[in-house]
């Protein structure tokens, strides 16, 4: 059995959208792009550095796997080694070939595929950006852990990280750590209760 692990960049009201520039993805009339870029220092690559370097396979949503298929196998240095010679898991309807090496098609209904590949010997599995895969996961309990990189500003418009698929569940933070620049980077278990109370009593 192996664990499910989103990484994800998030604002503080928890747009996930585009956060490595404008052209990442406009959906919806988007114009934030790039949003993280200038927050970024040397404590922030050293923790995604650490997620990256054990070995891990990679489930994507379609959108992402596009991004990262038209970028990542024309670039080099750690993170680009790991994610091309990661196996990719893509949760798609609609594409049919695979160009970037060591990508499979997630078949039929997707919340059975990723719990097929769950059960399976192997790394763990990381989700990175996948806005509406992320969806199909927290409705189906499919998600471990999370390890959130919160940035510190708003924008009121995006795709979000906790949207629609959302069900009521409690989190256990396992660390965490604030950046120079004013990132928190912390991970959550899942599984926890909801501490439900009253200041009434």
């Amino acid at each position: 059995m192996r664990e499910l692990v989103v990484l994800t960049f998030t604002t503080l009201d928890g747009v996930m959208q585009a956060p490595g520039g404008p052209e990442e993805d406009p959906a919806g009339g988007f114009e934030h792009g790039g949003w993280s870029v200038g927050y970024w220092d040397e404590q922030l690559e050293n923790v995604m550095g650490e997620s990256m370097s054990p070995p891990f396979d990679l489930v994507l949503g379609r959108k992402t796997y596009e991004i990262f298929a038209a970028f990542w196998p024309h670039s080099d240095g750690t993170a680009a080694e790991a994610l091309n010679s990661a196996t990719k898991h893509v949760a798609s309807t609609t594409l049919k070939d695979f160009e970037w090496e060591n990508s499979k098609l997630i078949e039929g209904d997707v919340p059975d595929g990723i719990r097929a590949l769950k059960e399976e010997d192997g790394p763990e599995l990381q989700v990175h950006g996948s806005a509406n895969l992320i969806q199909t996961l927290l409705e189906h309990g499919l998600v471990d852990e999370f390890r959130l990189k919160t940035f510190p500003l708003v924008l009121g418009k995006g795709k979000r990280l906790f949207n629609g698929g959302t069900v009521p569940a409690g989190l256990e933070m396992a660390s965490s750590q604030v950046t120079p620049g004013g990132v928190i980077a912390a991970t959550y278990r899942s599984g926890a209760e909801i501490r439900y109370g009253s200041f009434a009593e």
